[in-house]
């Protein structure tokens, strides 16, 4: 298993909560009717980035936007072998999504991968009027035809670089990291 050694810090907690209100901002902006929209957090991280958007939004329109959480591990089409008998976490949607502008909110987009399971899943649920997806960081090497609507940060990362974000809600500590992928010695 590589080794992670961490290269550069990409945004601290400050930058991280400055990129959400301009996200809240943009998705105000580009939200028709916010009576029929919904975020939904791709568990783990990005549920938290999803009750924080639709809090900013709350207080940019003072409207709630509910928010509901998609667990994505039946739906994977790239787990190893020894994943394929995954920990599954409930999908938490107490809403129907059927008719909804929904938002995918997740940290990082990489291969696309991630955000077609959650869709899949999502589909489960209801047909949604539409779907859009939200990332904290986008940093290319996509293997499928999918685009987020809404990005925090574009990072161009090289293949043996990837991206960490560390949030308080789950990693007690808040910042985006870049990090570099090393053979163990």
């Amino acid at each position: 298993m590589p080794a992670i050694r961490e290269k550069a810090q990409l945004m601290s907690a400050s930058e991280i909560d400055r990129t959400l209100v301009r996200l809240a901002h943009e998705v105000v902006e580009k939200s028709p009717d916010l009576s029929q929209l919904a975020f939904i957090g791709v568990r783990r991280r990005g549920v938290p980035l999803a009750e924080r958007l639709s809090r900013k939004v709350a207080q940019i329109e003072n409207r709630a936007v509910p928010v509901g959480i998609i667990d994505i591990k039946h739906y994977r089409d790239d787990l190893s072998p020894a994943e394929r008998q995954p920990v599954v976490h409930s999908t938490e949607i107490p809403f129907p999504v059927t008719g909804l502008d929904v938002i995918l909110v997740d940290d990082v987009l990489y291969t696309g991968r991630t955000t077609r399971a959650a869709m899949d899943a999502l589909f489960d649920q209801g047909r949604p009027h539409r779907i859009q997806l939200c990332v904290l960081i986008d940093r290319g090497h996509r293997e499928l035809p999918i685009e987020a609507r809404f990005v925090g940060k574009y990072v161009e990362t090289g293949e043996d670089e990837g991206i960490e974000v560390k949030l308080e809600e789950i990693d007690g500590e808040e910042k985006v990291l870049l990090v570099e992928m090393t053979d163990p010695a």
